[in-house]
């Protein structure tokens, strides 16, 4: 291959002047292409059921390495130079994105034992302030704090931090029983591995004490013992429970629990009755689920169901009984409940012979989680690829019959907000569709009353009267029709005589639905006439569990045609065409666009690849780094020899072919703890060296301080998003 061959063309061309007649012209002057970065090849050669696995880029792991950090500043200073003069461009976007925000703002208070706890913005500061006030003077029923008249406590003000700090993430975040003491964690890395802190929220002090590797948190009812995971220190599984007493040394603090089967981790929570502390011991297909009173922090903790492979379940509680979300069968030997039912159980005896059905298991329906109050219990299911929220009345004598939630529009997206009072008749929960901006409900589960508490603003004179949504099926290879949502400006439509320029999203690993969210930067892309697509393809949850068994393990080739055909669907009815079609994923989303990336090239204008999972065997390979363990049950273990044939056919990185690519960005950070900078580094370098096109190709990693999701700090992530709009509207042809 020749260097000419590996030279890529301008992503945005230089603006050249001209005067104005031809005599005063000046010669031209040919502005150079930046010559991209050739990583050294250094063949690292391994053997594994009798195949031969080369890896020229194996070297790229030495983290901290000269050669790896000049090689890494290299790449990061060509796509500098080849997106130089989109500076403007991407200054105009910042702009448009910074306009729509309201940047002094508040959130919605919500009450909490005798405090209402909200979050601040304030013009020029990077992160939200958590604070609190007392309901002291405020009316019974007043549930926004607008009646509030105490003065308000600052919790944690990540700005303070922020100044000697370059990444600032807020973990865990628990106040003790008595009120007095705050628990919390921070990440000033980006890896994602958290230190915890107490603070007395009498005197404003920290505590010198500090617990390094923390997961999660939670406090006993005497306002002075917390439980917490920690992580082990090589990879990142949070496996052991401890029990610390405030103003002790850690050093001394005792070990509760260890997980020792590595294909486990382990969380620790506080239902929301307050009565008990839940450890959950949970693999990709089985969990395990123990509990103690939260009033006795130094009992023994008790297991609801020992462990059975295959079998999944979770716990609250209520009064004298636990309820549990289960997929065991109702009966025994009968089929897997994979959807999951609600079952009881008396805290005295919960052993599954004392399980008794509430709501049973549907095949078409999807029961994502159950949250418990004293008077009902609130159901999130999932049904034809979109989320509902069910109310169901309890008592001490059984269940009455679900409320559904009605919605006002066909396609959209619920969270429950914090919802901390055990006892109360009013359900918070956010709600928010592809044209509406976050919206805060309060829903009376006694008057059926839905009342707004807040919507998001969005500034600029952003109506969302001008934009509609649509659902569209594609038909996949075996005949599954699979569901694509759309979002567009009105007036646009298929089958227009000139094709929509379209970014089509898609991720399907885990059980994960991605939700129909609201974006104001979208905005940016919708109002250049960009169609914006999601792709719900098997692997994620968005049909039930069957849409995550038939993309997972064996079936995980399933994913990748399913998007495809969801492109080719695109396509043939007219939405877009291939030469206005940009594709777009991130981590396992990444895996998603590597694979359809070697697979068909020719469908994809451009390709955004953001902390891609793509060395999918040389990491499931290393069980020492974070997640690989497990993780064998989502993607399979290499060492299987059937296993390792289905991988090996879609790893990105193994399946590069000297062929021709469509253009391509690629987005890292140094310090990620989930996929390791080396993956994209050496998917990039591969696809340099084999490629035969000068389609561009651009790395980007983030070498300061920043993680998974990238910088911290929303002006930063509005900087990341301008750099981002500006390289797929260039590549769609609407760069103004």
């Amino acid at each position: 291959m020749t260097l000419a061959r590996r030279s890529l063309v301008l992503l945005f061309p230089l603006a050249l002047g001209c005067a104005t007649t031809p005599a005063s012209r000046p010669a031209a002057v040919e502005t150079p292409t930046p010559t991209p970065p050739q990583a050294q090849r250094v063949p690292h050669e391994g053997t594994l059921h009798g195949a031969k696995l080369v890896d020229d880029y194996f070297w790229l792991r030495q983290k901290d390495a000269p050669g790896v950090v000049s090689y890494l500043k290299a790449e990061n200073a060509y796509t500098d130079a080849m997106t130089k003069s989109s500076a403007p461009f991407q200054e105009t976007l910042y702009q448009e994105m910074l306009g729509r925000i309201q940047e002094t703002d508040v959130s919605v208070p919500f009450r909490d034992r005798g405090y209402f706890y909200f979050s601040r913005l304030e013009k020029g500061k990077q992160y939200p302030i958590l604070c609190r006030r007392p309901t002291a003077g405020a009316a019974a029923d007043d549930r926004t704090g607008a009646t509030a008249t105490a003065p308000e406590e600052i919790l944690i003000d990540a700005n303070q931090i922020a100044k000697t700090n370059k990444f600032v993430s807020v973990g865990a975040r628990q106040i003790s029983d008595d009120q007095q003491h705050l628990a919390y964690s921070l990440d000033l890395t980006g890896f994602r591995q958290y230190t915890l802190h107490f603070k007395d929220l009498r005197s404003g002090a920290v505590a010198a004490e500090e617990i390094p590797r923390v997961d999660s948190v939670a406090w006993a009812a005497d306002g002075r013992t917390v439980f917490y995971v920690v992580e082990d220190e090589t990879a990142k599984r949070p496996y052991r429970l401890y029990r610390h007493t405030l103003g002790a040394d850690p050093k001394a603090d005792a070990l509760v629990y260890e997980e020792k089967d590595e294909g486990f981790v382990i969380n620790v929570d506080r239902t929301r009755s307050r009565g008990y502390l839940l450890l959950t011991s949970a693999s990709s297909t089985t969990s395990e689920v123990r509990y103690l009173r939260a009033a006795e922090p130094t009992g023994a903790w008790q297991v609801i169901a020992p462990r059975q492979h295959d079998h999944e379940y979770y716990v609250d509680n209520r009064g004298d009984r636990f309820y549990i979300r289960t997929n065991a069968p109702a009966v025994a030997g009968g089929d897997k409940a994979r959807n999951f039912r609600l079952v009881t159980a008396p805290v005295s005896s919960p052993g599954r012979a004392n399980w008794k059905e509430l709501i049973a298991h549907r095949d078409d329906v999807m029961l994502e989680d159950v949250e418990l109050f004293a008077d009902h219990a609130v159901l999130h299911e999932r049904f034809d690829a979109l989320p509902r929220v069910r109310i169901l009345p309890i008592s001490d004598g059984g269940a009455g019959a679900a409320e559904e939630i009605k919605m006002p529009e066909t396609l959209f997206a619920l969270f429950g907000d914090a919802n901390a009072e055990f006892s109360t008749s009013s359900y918070r929960f956010h709600y928010q569709s592809p044209v509406t901006p976050d919206s805060v409900y309060d829903y009376d589960t006694r008057t059926r009353a839905l009342t707004l508490r807040k919507r998001m603003p969005v500034l600029g004179g952003y109506d969302p009267s001008h934009y509609e949504t649509a659902r569209v099926h594609a038909v996949a290879a075996d005949g599954t029709s699979i569901p694509i949502s759309l979002v567009y400006r009105k007036g646009l439509a298929a089958g227009a005589a000139h094709p929509n320029p379209m970014l089509l999203y898609g991720y399907g690993s885990y059980g994960i639905s991605i939700p129909l969210t609201f974006s104001s930067n979208r905005v940016s892309l919708l109002d250049r006439g960009v169609v914006w697509a999601l792709a719900h393809i098997r692997g994620g949850g968005d049909l039930g569990k069957k849409w995550h068994e038939q993309g997972r393990m064996a079936t995980k080739m399933n994913t990748f045609t399913d998007f495809i055909a969801c492109g080719e669907e695109l396509v043939k009815e007219g939405w877009t065409a291939p030469d206005r079609l940009v594709i777009e994923g991130g981590s396992a989303g990444g895996l998603l666009m590597g694979a359809v990336t070697n697979l068909r090239p020719d469908l994809w204008k451009a390709v955004v690849a953001e902390v891609p999972f793509v060395d999918v065997i040389n990491t499931m390979l290393d069980e020492t780094l974070p997640l690989t363990v497990g993780e064998f049950e989502e993607w399979g273990n290499p060492k299987k020899k059937d296993e390792f044939d289905v991988m090996i056919k879609y790893s990105p990185y193994d399946n590069v072919a000297a062929k021709r690519y469509p253009a391509m960005l690629v987005k890292t950070s140094y310090n990620d703890s989930q996929v390791m900078y080396w993956e994209p580094a050496k998917w990039v370098a591969k696809l340099r060296a084999l490629k035969t096109d000068r389609n561009p190709l651009l790395l980007r990693i983030n070498m300061e301080p920043a993680g998974h999701g990238g910088q911290s700090g929303r002006y930063n992530q509005l900087h990341e998003n301008a750099f981002l709009y500006s390289f797929i509207l260039s590549q769609l042809g609407v760069a103004r």
